[in-house]
């Protein structure tokens, strides 16, 4: 909601244009001084109306919801038969929902029809009882159809995560493509191989990547003047015939690192990401060490075909049983097709008496957390990755699923992930 322009006071209200720069410059800070008086006064006369009636406050929080790309995003209007394409735009979770509704519609209509005809027997069967002289017992009850609520509650029940991706709304045909990914039993224990591109100096950030991805193993890649330079489909070859499940490359440009290809053996896909914003734990302010604990795995807001595609490859990469004494949680956030990791550890201890209630999305106190308080700390490290290329099997030649290009970003409101 735009706000209303503040009445400025006498004291700023002087002839702004002139001649000499001195005095421009007196002005300017004369006006902006005055201006941040007028704020600040109205700031204090709205908290003391919103103090004395609290729904003032909530009209205001109401109304005043920030208007960002991630509100204005549009997606592609398509069927729910052709919604299943890597390309496509288009949020996997309403198209689910409107599946379950239109086959709880279809309920409905069968079930009101059924106690038509139901009804129309009854009648019959009364009109030939009346005309007959001799007495009947009478019949038991017909089992009546599902009624409307049963029938809502079964188009409704599941899909209820909105702010966590829900990996079981795959479509059928993404998990017919990608049978390794999409498995309906918890993907077996990850063992992952990782290296570095050719002639590279990243062994310290590999290492960190070990510490990362539980059960990975570090393997520096020869770069030998004379050595035998191994390919990635070779390398993925030995990890396969190793039980790996999969081989991470870390790519390097100006000893930084710039890229991360994720093999999921045996077969693919074959994953390429862009890393920018690396920071390494040593240097995040208040930092703590992480330990050898299995960790607890977020993936959030990753909603079209595509971004269910990452992030089961994302689930593939950590045990699905996590331990829980660790309080370690790796969060894999998608923002704008910006995938943004972070490794927290958490911990809870009790309210200080200047702290303030947790307020939830509706803006009123969370009821049952009065005493308690939870607090991050962040372990690192932490970077973005950007999904650049989807091969359909190991490397380029394999053929792609996915490219992303140039003019994706012609229309910011529109997304991949």
């Amino acid at each position: 909601m735009a706000s209303k322009k503040l009445k400025v006071g006498p004291k700023a209200t002087l002839p702004f244009k002139t001649s000499n720069r001195e005095k421009r410059q007196r002005l300017h800070i004369t006006r902006k001084k005055a201006l941040g008086n007028e704020t600040r006064d109205e700031r204090r006369r709205r908290r003391k109306q919103e103090d004395q009636d609290p729904r003032l406050r909530e009209e205001r929080i109401r109304k005043n919801v920030p208007l960002t790309l991630e509100r204005k995003r549009i997606w592609d209007d398509v069927d729910r038969d052709t919604g299943d394409g890597l390309g496509i735009s288009v949020d996997v979770e309403r198209l689910k929902r409107r599946k379950l509704e239109e086959e709880a519609r279809q309920i409905e209509q069968n079930g009101i029809e059924d106690e038509a005809q139901d009804q129309s027997a009854e009648e019959m069967d009364s009109m030939i009882d009346s005309e007959s002289e001799s007495e009947t017992e009478p019949t038991e009850e017909k089992s009546k159809p599902p009624t409307k609520r049963t029938a809502t509650e079964r188009a409704t029940s599941p899909v209820q995560s909105t702010t966590s991706t829900n990996l079981d709304l795959a479509p059928e045909t993404l998990a017919l493509r990608f049978p390794s990914l999409f498995s309906v039993d918890p993907p077996p224990t990850p063992k992952i191989l990782i290296t570095t591109s050719l002639s590279s100096t990243l062994h310290y950030e590999a290492h960190l990547l070990t510490s990362l991805f539980p059960f990975s193993t570090y393997i520096p890649r020869s770069a030998h003047r004379y050595s035998h330079k191994f390919s990635v489909k070779e390398i993925s070859s030995f990890a396969s015939n190793r039980n790996y499940t999969a081989v991470i490359v870390l790519k390097e440009d100006q000893k930084k690192p710039t890229g991360l290809t994720v093999v999921h053996l045996p077969q693919g896909p074959t994953f390429h990401f862009s890393i920018s914003n690396w920071l390494e734990g040593k240097k995040l302010p208040g930092h703590g060490q992480p330990t050898q604990h299995i960790p607890e795995l977020i993936l959030n807001n990753f909603r079209t075909p595509l971004g269910l595609l990452t992030g089961h490859l994302f689930r593939t990469l950590f045990p699905s049983q996590s331990e829980l004494q660790g309080r370690q949680v790796i969060t894999l956030h998608n923002q704008r097709d910006y995938i943004f990791l972070r490794r927290h550890r958490y911990g809870f201890r009790e309210k200080r008496e200047r702290e303030k209630n947790v307020i939830g999305p509706d803006g009123k106190d969370v009821q049952g957390v009065e005493g308690i308080r939870a607090g991050l700390q962040e372990l690192g490290p932490r970077f973005t990755l950007k999904l650049r290329r989807v091969d359909k099997g190991i490397q380029r030649g394999s053929g792609q699923e996915w490219e992303w290009k140039g003019g994706m970003e012609k229309t910011r409101t529109k997304f991949q992930l």
